[in-house]
């Protein structure tokens, strides 16, 4: 029994969960709080344990051999026999079963035995000393470094946090462990990734007749836009739609009175990391930029909408022909989408595992993949999604037909 209870307590203090002990600790929980006290002092906890237990599994053995000597007489077949019913006693109850019952409940089998622990501990630490004196002798002569007094407690690497937070399905909701596995995601993302292509901004242009402006401006979905004049490249300002709509109800509405309503528009460098761009936003008090490269040219618009969809999903309300609203196969499983669709967008909604490390458009994509500029009807397989080109129009590619990609089953 007191072998077991030493194997018991090696292997409950080596298997229970350090992060909810901490946890209940704060609560005020006295045994959590003893548990986490002795994990601390791990080699004196260990050496407490492997001395007691090889003690007493020492005293048993010679125990047992004297009572059969006395009882059977001293010869080699009793001396067998003896050492065999040991040996088995050992391994069935000392060992494997408290073991095995260590593991299955680790945290309520910690606090209990740390009851008894934490005395050993204490006043057997002359006899640990000299032992750990003698271990630590011998590691130098190996050539290995010494053993520290209390080892540095190793904190989660963020992929062994990612793989708990999977594997916590029935702790957290479905919805929380998305979000939180979204924020490990977002570290390795850019602008570049979320932005809206410089092709599909909707910018107002201050060359244009103000009736095409009053046109735009009532059928435009957003609620800011950006205002260019002449080239999209020479952005003026970005333009908040209801004041345009005051300017209107007053007949106010001009060329001159529309450059007074603008607000200075926000730039962002082109590469400038998700989480980066949120904190930018938040400091600088910002909803909108526009991407720029090294040159200054218009590269995308990113909003905070967007870093937010990265976190927490999609939202509801989407742009009137905005094509990732609806992206779903249809019923021969096949689907037509826009070249400028995004890759991480289709990944997402259709459920596949097109490569991001590269080019972010299905466009840039095939460019990348063909490597030339092909014609309409061209098929080709990407990540095992069979597409075909079905029109181009200058150096881009308008519109693909992708394919479900068959689910191979496993043998």
């Amino acid at each position: 029994m007191i072998s077991g209870f030493f194997s018991i307590s090696e292997t409950s203090m080596m298997a229970v969960n350090r992060y909810r002990l901490r946890h209940l600790a704060q609560q005020g929980k006295g045994g959590a709080r003893r548990v986490l006290a002795l994990l601390n002092q791990t080699d004196r906890l260990l050496a407490t344990i492997l001395l007691g237990n090889n003690l007493v599994n020492a005293a048993l053995t010679a125990l047992v051999t004297a009572l059969a000597i006395q009882s059977f007489g001293n010869n080699d077949s009793v001396l067998a026999t003896a050492t065999g019913l040991v040996a088995l006693a050992i391994i069935i109850f000392a060992e494997i079963t408290p073991k095995i019952l260590g593991a299955s409940r680790p945290e309520p089998i910690a606090m209990a035995t740390s009851l008894v622990l934490a005395p050993l501990v204490r006043y057997g630490y002359p006899l640990v000393v000299i032992v750990n004196g003698m271990v630590s002798g011998l590691i130098r002569v190996m050539g290995l470094r010494k053993l520290t007094e209390s080892p540095q407690q190793q904190a989660m690497s963020p992929q062994e946090l990612r793989t708990a937070i999977l594997e916590s399905t029935r702790l957290i909701p479905a919805k929380h462990r998305s979000i939180m596995l979204n924020l490990f995601d977002i570290e390795d993302l850019t602008v570049n990734d979320v932005m809206v292509p410089r092709g599909r901004i909707e910018a107002l242009d201050l060359e244009s007749e103000p009736a095409a402006l009053i046109d735009q401006l009532t059928t435009c979905f957003h609620n800011k836009l950006p205002v260019f004049e002449g080239d999209l490249h020479n952005i003026v300002g970005i333009l908040h739609v209801r004041k345009a709509m005051a300017l209107l109800s007053r007949n106010e509405f001009d060329h001159a009175s529309l450059r007074e309503a603008l607000t200075e528009p926000y730039f962002v460098p082109s590469g400038t990391p998700l989480f980066t761009q949120l904190q930018y936003f938040q400091e600088n008090k910002q909803r909108i930029g526009l991407v720029v490269d090294e040159y200054g040219e218009i590269d995308g618009l990113v909003t905070l909408e967007d870093i937010i969809e990265e976190l927490v999903g999609e939202f509801t309300t989407q742009a009137p022909g905005d094509q990732s609203s609806g992206l779903h196969w249809e019923e021969d499983g096949s689907i037509t989408v826009d070249g400028t669709a995004q890759i991480r967008e289709l990944n997402r909604r259709l459920g596949l595992q097109l490569p991001i490390d590269g080019a972010r458009t299905l466009n840039g994509l095939l460019l990348e993949t063909l490597e030339d500029l092909p014609d309409a009807h061209v098929s080709v397989k990407i990540a095992e999604v069979p597409m075909e080109i079905l029109q181009t129009q200058g150096r881009l590619i308008r519109r693909v037909r992708l394919s479900r990609p068959r689910v191979v089953p496993s043998p």
